[in-house]
């Protein structure tokens, strides 16, 4: 690709661990300079095993950071200060994800840099916001997947409430943070002017709610969990159990559920009085696995798959080594690989975007320190 679309510009981003890391990283990708500032101990998930790559360096920490430059400064030195503040004039932009207070303790929200650089935009990702009460409290993702309900809506009734598998809030929270980032950078261009811009893990775990959220502030309806990972009011829309393992059928419209009697050979159930429309279905979820579930078990799950196949939405349920592994993973360019000094070649997920068909070129992060020379003028 000639020009990324984020070419010339240039992120600073004082971050560790998730939310910041996985905004900044989608921009690295998309062409931005992102300058990771560290403080010279690094960003501690530099040392996140069990897999490492060297003395400060670990696949967990690339898995955030892919992409970017790591400069190493001591923000509470005044030298460490001017080395700061000397980057923030060739900036576009100031990213971080701290505790709410810290931003203008450590001098990096807007009315600490406007002097510097009045376009400057500075995006604050902490867990609970800036202007509460709980301002000054650390949290991480699977607090908030727990505080904002979403845990009560995940897993089976009769087990414990579970959180997703990954740290989805972070990866949300900082592709939030940096719409409203970008959204700025694009006024500030025609501005002049920059801001502040916020978000916080807590207030995107609650966004997370959508329509389940809408029926109880409008409705007064708890929507609880419920088996098999099923749809809260359409049906069939869950798992099912095949011949030698488990596929996951999507009928969200009535077209898709005569799709999917038809493939599996079962009209009787069209005419069946419990199961006129989705949402009669899902009242009837019970009745209507006991129908089918019997014919599910007749073929594997590729098998289905293949008369599924352009008829009806379905999915092989996978676990983590078969769904990397997957002919369609391989086909779709989802996993690549880049250099790395200590590992020779690093095997990635790619970026999900494409610009003009082409998939985004992806690089690993800088050794801790390894720019300090070219960009502030001392050798690490």
């Amino acid at each position: 690709m000639k020009d990324k679309p984020l070419k010339g510009i240039r992120v600073l981003t004082l971050e560790q661990f998730g939310a910041g890391p996985y905004g900044t990283m989608f921009m690295a990708e998309l062409g931005a300079e992102v300058i990771k500032v560290e403080a010279p101990e690094g960003d501690p998930s530099r040392q996140v095993g069990p897999y490492r790559l060297g003395k400060d360096d670990s696949e967990y920490f690339q898995a955030w950071n892919l992409g970017k430059k790591s400069v190493t400064i001591d923000m509470k030195s005044a030298a460490g200060r001017a080395q700061f503040e000397a980057l923030v004039k060739s900036a576009d932009c100031v990213v971080n994800n701290m505790r709410g207070t810290q931003p203008a303790k450590l001098g990096i929200d807007y009315a600490s840099l406007k002097h510097l650089k009045p376009s400057i935009v500075c995006l604050h990702i902490s867990a609970y916001g800036r202007f509460n009460e709980r301002k000054d409290w650390p949290g991480y993702d699977f607090l908030m997947q727990a505080e904002a309900g979403l845990m009560e809506l995940t897993g089976d009734p009769a087990g414990a409430p579970t959180r997703v598998g990954v740290s989805l809030i972070d990866s949300m929270s900082g592709l939030t943070g940096t719409v409203g980032l970008l959204a700025c950078l694009l006024r500030a261009k025609t501005t002049g002017e920059g801001c502040d811009v916020d978000t916080c893990l807590y207030d995107v775990a609650m966004h997370q709610l959508t329509y389940p959220g809408f029926w109880y502030l409008n409705e007064g309806d708890v929507s609880p969990r419920v088996p098999r990972s099923a749809h809260l009011s359409l049906a069939p829309v869950q798992t099912y159990p095949t011949k030698d393992g488990w596929i996951f059928i999507m009928c969200m419209t009535q077209k898709f559920w005569l799709a999917l009697c038809a493939a599996m050979g079962r009209d009787d159930l069209v005419s069946d009085p419990r199961f006129p429309d989705p949402n009669t279905r899902a009242a009837n979820r019970a009745e209507l696995d006991v129908a089918l579930d019997p014919t599910f078990r007749t073929r594997t799950t590729d098998e289905w798959l293949a008369k599924f196949n352009g008829v009806l939405p379905a999915a092989p349920v996978y676990r983590l080594d078969r769904a990397l592994d997957s002919d369609f993973a391989r086909a779709a360019g989802m996993v690549s690989s880049v250099p790395h000094p200590a590992k020779g070649e690093l095997r990635v997920i790619s970026n999900p975007l494409r610009i003009d068909g082409e998939r985004l070129a992806q690089a690993a992060c800088s050794p801790l320190g390894a720019d300090n020379e070219s960009l502030l003028g001392k050798k690490s």
